[in-house]
């Protein structure tokens, strides 16, 4: 049996998140970040006891990346890249991404790193113009960076209220380096259309089983130590 994940190699391992047998090698790399582990899988408990080395060195890797990505930024710009951060890991993928099929009655659009940048972009343009006291309002190309666009505007409204034109800047500024980071992280795996958001979902997401509700729990805060 092929892996219904990536369509190329041998399902030797049975997944009770997909309800299929999936590879090693998906099962090590979208756990927890494209397949929503229960707690009891015996998989997730081994990785969680005995981490692979390659696991630690991704890790490491992760956290450098988002390291670089606010090296230069006030306390201010941190808080913002981090708040921005969470709300794009909170943002679920589209069911039909796990399988590659489609789900009939879901008709929203999975967010992808193209829409991260493009909705970053069209924001900071907004800020930059908005700091010059221009109003006018930079629109993303696709659905899904507009309806991010919509879904961190009030965030950032408020985290800036009563600060004026010099937050607008700043926002700007982190906003504009997310778009940066995201094509980088893109150009690092250029076959994965969320290597960005997979990246954000490993440095700052720890998901654990779902509550009550169904619900799968918030991301906890990040244990990276802002410079």
């Amino acid at each position: 049996m092929i892996c219904p994940l990536c369509g190329t190699r041998r399902a030797r391992r049975s997944c009770p998140a997909v309800g299929h047998q999936i590879c090693a090698v998906c099962c090590g790399t979208k756990r927890l970040v494209q397949i929503q582990c229960p707690a009891d899988c015996v998989y997730l408990a081994s990785a969680r006891e005995h981490p692979a080395a390659v696991v630690v060195r991704q890790q490491h890797q992760d956290v450098s990346f988002v390291a670089q990505s606010i090296r230069d930024f006030s306390d201010r710009q941190s808080e913002l890249f981090f708040l921005i951060a969470t709300t794009l890991v909170r943002q679920p993928p589209s069911p039909s991404s796990l399988l590659g099929t489609d789900v009939p009655g879901d008709l929203r659009p999975q967010l992808v790193d193209d829409d991260v940048a493009d909705a970053m972009t069209a924001m900071a343009g907004t800020l930059e113009t908005a700091s010059r006291g221009v109003i006018y309002d930079h629109r993303p190309a696709s659905l899904a960076a507009e309806r991010l666009a919509a879904t961190l505007k009030p965030l950032v409204d408020e985290a800036g209220r009563g600060l004026g034109a010099a937050f607008e800047r700043e926002a700007a500024a982190v906003m504009r380096r997310i778009a940066e980071a995201t094509r980088d992280a893109r150009a690092a795996e250029p076959g994965n259309r969320r290597a960005w958001l997979d990246l954000l979902a490993r440095v700052l997401t720890r998901t654990g089983p779902k509550d009550a509700a169904g619900d799968p729990p918030a991301p906890e805060p990040s244990r990276l130590i802002v410079p």
